[in-house]
């Protein structure tokens, strides 16, 4: 099974409605960060990651469509811990940190529904199930779009996809949910996916090469990327943040425009293991590689739903 650095990952997936949630649960002792770049972000427990606040460790991540309706999935996923008495301690019993951030997903379904408590259970089961966890349309992934600058009628499908990578004998993991108002590009900067001319098949991009906004954008609050970086690296709360930071370089490089008005992008760093005396900046180097990956990930495994149009359909 691959490596993702200790994390445990499971979806609950809607193929009906085209939405869901994805679930990391975190080893002992996990340190966590975050940094959001986006406006308009959708979170819970987002506070507590904070290098300043009291609290040591957190004990899963949840990344859920919905929207803001989507925070439920929290409530399901803390049970699921609760149960297993997992959690920070307190004089009467374990209270279980789950960082959680929201998609918008409600294009494709028309908001006829959006995760709740039961799917964050359900994936929290899958993530234990010692399954390895798809990409492309699952989970968080289910209902995300790409090139949405160019209006709704030439948006391309998304999803949720993964990397892992090596650097000095440590781990460096990324899952990340793209749900985003600009192109997902390759390394030369050409479209890999986005805003598309569904009957030519064109790029929009060719037509406007200098700016990918009309004048007319899309509504805000309506597109976000979430990325979760993992390594098994020992890191402190202040370098796990900084981890979170850097993990936006790689969100720049692949998805352009990024961390616009209308995007609420937000990365999740976790320290999961306890290889000590790693030199920060190759970690922080594998966590901007492994970024960027995991986003051409989660397009090029995506398939055609609903009429728009996914590379994995396209190239099958």
């Amino acid at each position: 099974m691959p490596n993702y650095a200790n994390l445990r990952i499971g979806h609950a997936t809607d193929n009906e409605h085209h939405t869901g949630c994805t679930v990391f649960l975190c080893p002992p002792n996990t340190v966590g960060g975050v940094e959001i770049r986006g406006m308009g972000p959708g979170s819970r427990e987002i506070a507590l990651l904070d290098p300043l606040k009291s609290v040591p460790y957190i004990h899963a991540v949840c990344l859920t469509g919905g929207s803001a309706f989507g925070l439920a999935t929290a409530d399901g996923v803390m049970r699921y811990l609760a149960e297993r008495e997992i959690g920070h301690p307190t004089p009467v019993k374990p209270v279980p940190i789950v960082p959680t951030a929201v998609v918008y997903d409600l294009f494709i379904n028309g908001g006829q529904r959006q995760p709740d408590s039961h799917m964050g259970y359900e994936a929290s089961l899958a993530a234990d199930s010692g399954e390895a966890p798809a990409e492309g349309c699952v989970g968080a992934g289910a209902g995300v779009t790409v090139g949405k600058w160019s209006g709704f009628l030439n948006f391309m499908k998304s999803g949720f996809g993964m990397a892992t990578i090596e650097v000095d004998g440590v781990t460096v993991f990324a899952g990340a949910v793209v749900n985003a108002v600009g192109d997902v590009v390759n390394e030369d900067g050409t479209v890999l996916a986005g805003a598309r001319d569904h009957q030519s098949g064109r790029w929009m991009v060719e037509q406007d090469p200098l700016r990918r906004f009309p004048t007319a954008p899309p509504p805000s609050l309506t597109n976000t990327t979430l990325v979760v970086v993992a390594t098994t690296a020992k890191l402190s709360k202040v370098e796990t943040n900084r981890l979170a930071q850097r993990a936006h370089d790689g969100l720049s490089i692949s998805i352009r425009p990024a961390h616009t008005m209308h995007d609420g992008d937000t990365a999740f760093a976790l320290s999961t293991g306890l290889i000590e005396d790693v030199p920060f900046d190759a970690v922080a180097a594998g966590a901007v590689h492994v970024v960027k990956e995991a986003i051409r990930r989660a397009v090029t495994t995506a398939e055609t739903t609903n009429g728009f149009p996914g590379l994995a359909s396209i190239k099958s």
